[in-house]
Formats: structure tokens, C-alpha cells, sequence
């Protein structure tokens, strides 16, 4: 097969990782993709389309622009006329058939992270009907207040509460989303209030959320979706790093027993570099490359003090997508580096008169 890789695109950081070492982690997603364009996490495993997304990301910054394709050709494929996708596939069959909202948000953050890379209009245009259902099946889920409710069940009835983590992430989506409108001239006044409303109740009003403390995605996602900036951003990373950083070797997926996990430590690494903390941001991932593997894939997770890795055998496609999108972050190499770092590249948040700023 013709090796179709762009190089240009693909991250490396000096000392720590090279691109032919970034590439091979891109390989080792390609590697477990189905011919239906499907990313499972690990060969035979399941696949959810939050990290069947992450994964197209790293595909297409690994250079392996037919693959990424495929990944959302699988999708569009998918989608249902609501504009949701179940939670969980098995290859052509659905595991979990609850409709998460997160997990349907995240297309849109795929859709402009490929629009940042390629500036190809046709598949921003190709793509808009997809983001579009998305959205507003998800925003079908926001309550008054602001909160978004993280799932419905199958059939169509919603969970009872919202999660923090989930929340923040499609706050982000959303602000994607709405750059693809504002990009493709289509004003959508009601995903601009969705947001905003949306950010003001992750930024000020922690019981509107299910109690998640003890994940660490809880503690550093307000600041990687962009919802919290500068000093507040410092000052929440600040708080609760002694609860969730094993120093060394990463972040534990959980407060309270000794799971380190390379993609919480990716996404919290890129948490610092968004709050300008780029010294810390390198040395979290850093402590990640502990879990790399000699193929190119990574790890899940390792336990101490024994480093027995869990889930037993485990590399899953979802922490090397997070690394390449990490590394990507950290070495400012392609044109979407920024995406998950620098919220300014984004639409802003409007003021509507009744939502404080989430940041200062």
C-alpha cells in the first residue's frame, strides 16, 4: 500500500519524542481500525464514537489522511436520524445503546480540527448536516439553568442528572461548532446562548453536577474545555494536583487508589499548557512516555507500587490519540496545535447580560 502519511503534520518534541516515533503511535491506531472505518479501542474490544473521534484527530495528524476519512465516513454511516449515536458498538452491532450526549458533541470538535488542518471547505460543507443533528440532539438535553443532561436511554427518555466532565467537554464542542457555522456563513444565535449559558454553570455552580471528586477528569476539565482561563485555571490545577498527581508518573485516573493513566495525564498536561503552564504540561508527558510500548502504542494504565498494567494487556487507540494530540499541542506543529489550548482561536462566549465571565 502507498504510504500517503504528510509529513508536515506530524508532531515531535526534542528529547522526548521524535516524529517517526509519533508516526508509529499513529500506526498502532490504524493498525486496529475495521474496515467500516470504525475504531474500536483495542483489537476485538468496543468503540465509542467520543474516542473514535480522538482517534480520527491523531490519524489525521499522523499523516494518514485515508484512514481519518474512513473514521468519519463510519459516522456519517452511523448517525441516527436524531442526530445521536449509541454509546457503545461492537463492530456492526450496538453494545450500549444509551445515547450520551458528550460522546455526540465531540463530533464537532473532530469536524474543525480537520477544517483547521486542511482548510478543505468540502468536507466542512460535507460535514455540517452530521455536526448540526448532532448539536441539537444534544442541546435537546440542556436544562433551563444550563447544565446539559448526560444521556438519554434508548428510548428517548432522559437520565436524571448532568456530570461536570461531560458538560465542559461539549461546552468546547459547542464553541467548535460554532466556528464551523460562523466559517460556512450560517448564524446559529441559540448555540451561541447554549454555550454561554453553559459555561456559566461549569464555572460557578458545582451542584448543578452528579459528585464526580474523586475523578480526576472532574478536577481538570473546566480548564481544558476552555471554560475556565488564566488565574482560575491556575488556581483549580493548583488545588487538587497533591489529590491527583503521583509526582513522576502521571495522573491518577482516579483520587483514591494508585491508577496512573497516560491519557488523563495527556489531557491534564494539555490542561497546564491552556492555563500557561507549559513547564508542567512537558514533564506530565514526560512521565506518560513510561507507558509506551515498543510497537508505538501505549499502555492504558499502570498500577503502583507493583506496575502491573491494567486493564491486563491493554494498549488501547484512545491513549495513543491522546498523546499524538498532546504532543501536537506541546511542539505547535500543525495548523489545529492550538485547538485545545489556546480558547482564544475560538468563537468567544457572548455576553448575554446575565452570565459572568467564566475567567479572568
Amino acid at each position: 500500500m502507498t504510504d500517503r502519511r504528510q509529513p508536515e503534520t506530524v508532531p515531535a518534541l526534542t528529547g522526548v519524542l521524535t516524529a517517526a516515533e509519533v508516526a508509529a503511535t499513529v500506526d498502532s491506531i490504524a493498525e486496529v481500525q475495521l474496515p467500516s472505518g470504525q475504531v474500536p479501542w483495542f483489537p476485538g474490544g468496543h468503540a465509542d464514537p467520543w474516542n473514535h473521534v480522538e482517534a480520527a484527530m491523531a490519524l489525521d495528524l499522523g499523516g494518514r489522511r485515508a484512514e481519518a476519512d474512513r473514521a468519519y465516513e463510519w459516522l456519517v454511516a452511523t448517525q441516527r436520524p436524531d442526530g445521536a449515536w449509541h454509546q457503545y458498538y461492537i463492530g456492526d452491532e450496538i453494545e450500549e445503546a444509551k445515547l450520551d450526549a458528550n460522546v455526540c458533541a465531540y463530533v464537532a470538535t473532530g469536524v474543525w480540527h480537520r477544517y483547521l488542518l486542511t482548510r478543505d471547505r468540502g468536507f466542512l460543507e460535507a460535514m455540517w448536516p452530521v455536526v448540526t443533528r448532532a448539536i441539537d440532539f444534544v442541546l435537546g438535553l440542556q436544562k433551563p439553568r444550563g447544565e446539559i443532561i448526560w444521556a438519554r436511554h434508548a428510548d428517548g427518555t432522559p437520565w436524571s442528572f448532568a456530570l461536570l466532565t461531560g458538560s465542559s467537554s461539549i461546552c468546547h464542542s459547542l464553541r467548535c461548532a460554532i466556528a464551523c457555522a460562523e466559517e460556512l456563513g450560517c448564524e446559529r444565535p441559540d448555540w451561541e446562548l447554549s454555550a454561554a449559558r453553559l459555561a456559566h454553570v461549569v464555572a460557578h455552580e458545582p451542584d448543578a453536577f452528579e459528585p464526580k471528586h474523586r475523578w480526576a477528569m472532574d478536577w481538570y476539565y473546566p480548564v481544558l474545555a476552555g471554560v475556565l482561563r488564566g488565574r482560575a485555571a491556575r488556581e483549580r490545577l493548583a488545588e487538587r494536583r497533591p489529590t491527583f498527581v503521583m509526582e513522576g508518573r502521571g495522573v491518577r485516573c482516579v483520587s483514591d487508589r494508585p491508577w496512573i493513566t497516560a491519557a488523563e495525564t495527556c489531557e491534564c498536561a494539555l490542561a497546564h499548557l491552556a492555563a500557561g503552564d507549559a513547564e508542567t504540561a512537558l514533564d506530565l508527558f514526560r512521565w506518560a512516555q513510561s507507558l509506551r510500548h515498543e510497537s508505538g502504542a501505549y499502555w492504558t494504565g499502570i498500577v503502583y507500587p507493583e506496575q502491573l498494567h491494567f486493564p491486563g494487556g491493554e494498549r488501547s487507540t484512545y491513549t495513543a490519540a491522546a498523546v499524538v494530540l498532546a504532543a501536537d499541542a506541546l511542539a505547535g506543529t500543525s495548523p489545529a496545535s492550538g485547538l485545545f489550548t489556546d480558547h482564544t482561536l475560538l468563537p468567544e462566549l457572548i455576553d448575554t447580560g446575565a452570565v459572568e465571565s467564566p475567567g479572568s
